[in-house]
């Protein structure tokens, strides 16, 4: 595990956006929206914003601020979208051979990136600077996917092996690697360990393996997984990025073009299906992120030709 400081100073950690820097983000350069819908601010707010050809999305992060910024799988490049008018530019630009999928960022603007081939990345959203690489597994064999923000760490799940691995947040310390034990259950050449958040006491981690789609609660201290029963579902099959509002737990399934929306327990040993969400606008979302009453989701395209000239967008949908 490594960690390259040697471009970039760790930041301070502060609370909010530098004013200047916000100002100077806020430029918007991208192309217009296709809808629109009157928010919870009192304003018209687009449904639906583009996102440059070829880009190859998959994660989506919102922090504070109405900003949404998504990953490239493409070059690991991050775009930036205000909310408020669906323009956006290229934020990072990333590299030939880099990949951003998971994406979270946290209230001081760092923005934590799972880099799919054993990395994870943080991007410092007031600079536009990388600020910090890990070397978290050896790039074969392993799918960095998706992360959590949780207390002193980010977390990250790795789709190819039953690992989970924690980053500190405060930029010293080791990583912490956590085996998966108990009822978790690792299937040979499949996505399992995807979507991940926080249990809803804060003392431990919900995962979703995409298959056979299941969701499970992990010891923070041990790794022990349990299997979550599910009431009023069979399984959460294709079960991409996890998003927990209280007890409230929605799961995206990519392929499915499908948001489930479970109501947990008190102590996350049970989810209980209380409806879903979908849109003929979806097309195979993969993750979602909040601001106000919506979610916002990128569409992957899975199904699509991946090329240069295909395009992507990002759309949202009520709560």
């Amino acid at each position: 595990m490594t960690r390259d400081h040697r471009n970039h100073p760790q930041p301070s950690r502060r609370t909010v956006l530098g004013g200047a820097t916000l100002a100077a983000l806020t430029v918007a350069t991208g192309a217009g929206t296709a809808g629109a819908a009157t928010t919870a601010h009192g304003a018209t707010w687009p449904t639906e914003f583009p996102l440059p050809d070829g880009f190859l999305p998959e994660g989506i992060a919102i922090g504070r601020k109405p900003y949404a910024y998504m990953g490239s799988r493409a070059n690991g490049a991050v775009y930036r979208t205000d909310l408020r008018t669906g323009r956006g530019e290229v934020f990072y630009e990333g590299a030939a051979g880099m990949v951003a999928v998971g994406l979270k960022l946290d209230d001081d603007g760092l923005l934590y990136i799972a880099g799919n081939t054993g990395v994870a990345r943080v991007l410092d959203t007031r600079s536009g600077k990388l600020v910090a690489t890990y070397q978290l597994t050896e790039a074969a064999g392993h799918f960095i996917n998706d992360v959590t923000l949780l207390g002193d760490r980010a977390w990250f799940t790795d789709s190819r092996d039953s690992v989970l691995h924690g980053v500190p947040r405060s930029g010293k310390g080791k990583v912490r690697a956590l085996p998966l034990g108990g009822d978790w259950v690792q299937t040979p050449d499949v996505i399992n360990a995807n979507g991940i958040v926080g249990t809803p006491d804060g003392r431990g981690l919900i995962v979703v393996s995409s298959s056979p789609g299941k969701l499970y609660r992990v010891h923070l201290k041990t790794g022990h997984a349990t299997e979550i029963t599910l009431v009023g579902a069979d399984n959460v099959v294709n079960g991409d990025g996890l998003l927990r509002i209280g007890r409230t737990l929605y799961v995206v399934q990519n392929r499915l073009n499908l948001i489930s929306v479970f109501h947990l327990d008190a102590q996350a040993g049970s989810a209980t299906l209380r409806h879903t969400i979908t849109d003929p606008r979806f097309d195979v979302p993969t993750t979602a992120a909040r601001w106000g009453d919506r979610l916002y989701l990128v569409n992957a395209r899975f199904t699509s030709p991946q090329e240069p000239g295909t395009t992507f967008n990002a759309v949202a949908v009520p709560l």
